[in-house]
């Protein structure tokens, strides 16, 4: 028992929960502005698509040892000015902005790929004490509106982030063709601006949000046992690991085949949509360019649904229980992704956005609404770095062999790797609704109560 099971948290404000929230605005901006943009700078750089889900591997590599370390260390940091978990967002904002400016005067492929690995590095640094902040700072009757709120922003920050090279070029003039071995002024000015996003939303929730002291009666006895080294922390990962909740084993292998259908969308969508949609050759194309920008904008659009599916989602789940609703929502995500090799006329390709808006807002919140309950709450921290390993792995699966895949069997064919990532939303929708038992008791709970761990932004 802790002592936050006697002393509720007292309830915030409006303007407090927003000043909460307003730190993954930014974080979420970063993040989308390498998924809406990274293919296309491997590309611009000379990789070939074969190559590109490899230049991509060393990210989640560092990711599968970092978020359950960042979960851990947080569970056990307490400063009397900084508090438990705005140290690891500030350190993680001012890195991440750093490797964001840094990215678009890349003039080799390792040096591209060597700073996505410092940016998902501390990225996730940032994002995943995020998780637990909801917990941390709201009664369990305003931790719904926390959860929307993170929606919000994470819907806001995407959609800005995506929209900002089309922007670049339509609205300021700026070139958004370059010669091969050249990033885009478009480009350019689009990590420019989202450095500044970034860093300048956390240092607002930081400077403007307090924390708690830590209400575990057991935290003393937590912070003695993270002195005994990395191995006493290790050994506490792989216990963890180990004694996983069988709700969550399922749950994590509805996760393992959802996440490789947006790493494939995010790997090749915004080429897809300039080569075969607009009919583009390369790079230095015109119209190869002006398509890359298109399949930006549409990446912008699906999180704008995002944003205003979020809204509603808990009052779906309400009604057609957790695990039927995100079945629904991948079935749709599936259909938008499978659907974009039938799209002739480029403005179809926000009605199939649509269908991904639909299954992203699912997916940052009702897998972590279905573990609630079932997660020790004196290791929120670590089981949530377990749940993304579950995220990492299958980008590292894609990562590795993906390439030979797409080179042998696929024949470079990057509308072909969109769709195989439908089918496997597809799979993950199954496995949700088959496999995973909900009482009418859990159906009936309000989704307001969902666990801190819902506002991933991935």
């Amino acid at each position: 028992m802790t002592l936050k099971t006697i002393f509720e948290n007292p309830k915030l404000t409006l303007t407090q929960i927003i000043n909460m929230s307003v730190g993954f605005f930014g974080i979420q901006f970063g993040w989308d502005l390498q998924r809406a943009n990274m293919g296309r700078i491997y590309e611009n750089l000379g990789a070939n698509p074969d190559q590109v889900p490899l230049l991509f591997l060393a990210a989640p590599l560092t990711g599968l040892l970092v978020q359950p370390i960042i979960g851990y260390l947080s569970d056990r940091t307490w400063h009397p000015k900084w508090g438990r978990r705005r140290p690891y967002f500030m350190v993680g904002a001012v890195v991440s902005s750093i490797a964001l400016i840094f990215m678009p005067h890349s003039s080799v492929l390792w040096m591209a790929a060597g700073l996505l690995w410092i940016l998902d590095v501390f990225g996730n640094i940032a994002m995943e004490p995020f998780r637990a902040f909801v917990t941390d700072k709201l009664p369990d009757s305003q931790v719904n509106r926390g959860f929307i709120m993170q929606s919000m922003m994470i819907g806001l920050g995407g959609s800005v982030a995506s929209a900002l090279p089309w922007l670049m070029k339509n609205v300021f003039d700026l070139n958004n063709t370059a010669e091969q071995g050249s990033i885009p002024e478009n480009v350019k000015f689009s990590f420019y601006i989202g450095a500044f996003f970034f860093f300048a939303a956390v240092l607002w929730t930081v400077l403007t949000t307090k924390e708690y002291p830590p209400q575990d009666v057991d935290f003393k006895e937590k912070v003695l046992e993270s002195n005994k080294g990395f191995g006493g922390g290790v050994r506490e990962i792989f216990s963890a690991l180990r004694n996983m909740p069988k709700r969550m084993q399922i749950v994590s292998l509805v996760q393992f085949f959802t996440w490789p259908g947006l790493f494939l969308m995010w790997f090749y969508y915004t080429t897809a949509v300039a080569v075969n949609v607009f009919g583009g050759k390369d790079a230095a194309d015109p119209v190869y360019a002006q398509g890359a920008d298109f399949g930006s904008l549409t990446l912008a659009y699906y999180s704008v649904i995002t944003f205003l599916f979020a809204l509603v989602l808990p009052k779906i789940a309400d009604a057609l229980g957790r695990k039927t609703t995100h079945a629904l929502c991948l079935i749709c995500g599936a259909i938008g992704l499978i659907s974009v090799a039938w799209v002739h006329d480029k403005n179809m390709l926000y009605l199939c956005m649509t269908g991904v808006g639909i299954a992203w807002a699912s997916i940052l919140s009702m897998p972590y609404a279905m573990l609630s309950g079932s997660l020790p709450k004196g290791k929120i921290g670590i089981y949530m770095g377990i749940f993304n390993f579950f995220i990492v792995l299958p980008e590292i699966i894609a990562s590795l062999g993906f390439g030979w895949l797409m080179k042998n069997v696929l024949n470079n064919d990057r509308l072909l790797a969109v769709q195989l990532g439908g089918g496997l939303m597809i799979i993950a929708a199954i496995i949700c609704y088959v496999f995973i038992k909900e009482s009418k008791k859990d159906d009936a709970v309000l989704t307001a109560k969902l666990e801190v761990e819902e506002g991933r932004s991935v």
